[in-house]
């Protein structure tokens, strides 16, 4: 009696895609890495040397869904841009960030003018969020102890005006 073996790609492909998010799970990545985001802007800091694609979120359930590895940006008026992303990518250098520093953003120039560390439940939206007389961005990652769940006790904002 012979034995057979078929060559099933189904199998294989599988087999491949188990290992590849076993990988990633050990090394802390998150599969949803993969997702593709439309790209509406740019933002450079040269003083920490990052520069990242930007791409605009809507707001779900009254919340704001952070891309994994790039920028969030969320607007309610013109001139105040809300800018996001998680300080264990993107922004794991912005404590490094100071008064004075330049940010590049949508083909314009910022200054750094305040930077500060609030408690995460100190965080009030509704004000971050308001309307400014000149073209502001905010932004904001997380700060302090960082959580299991992937929360942190504490969020950095910096706020930076148009040059």
């Amino acid at each position: 009696m012979e034995l057979k073996k078929s060559f099933d790609f189904r199998k294989v492909i599988a087999t491949i895609c188990f290992l590849v998010a076993t990988f990633c799970f050990a090394q802390g990545l998150k599969t949803a890495d993969a997702v593709s985001y439309e790209i509406s802007a740019e933002l450079s800091i040269p003083s920490i040397n990052l520069s990242s694609d930007v791409t605009t979120l809507t707001l779900k359930d009254h919340a704001l869904k952070t891309p994994e590895t790039i920028v969030g940006r969320f607007s309610r008026y013109e001139n105040k841009t809300l800018l996001i992303g998680h300080s264990t990518t993107v922004f794991n250098a912005l404590e490094n960030v100071s008064v004075g520093d330049v940010i590049n953003y949508d083909n314009e120039v910022y200054i750094v003018e305040n930077i500060e560390v609030l408690k995460r439940d100190d965080v009030n939206m509704d004000i971050l969020l308001k309307n400014s007389e000149e073209k502001t961005i905010v932004l904001m990652t997380c700060a302090g102890e960082l959580y299991e769940n992937g929360g942190a006790s504490h969020r950095l904002i910096i706020t930076a005006t148009i040059e």
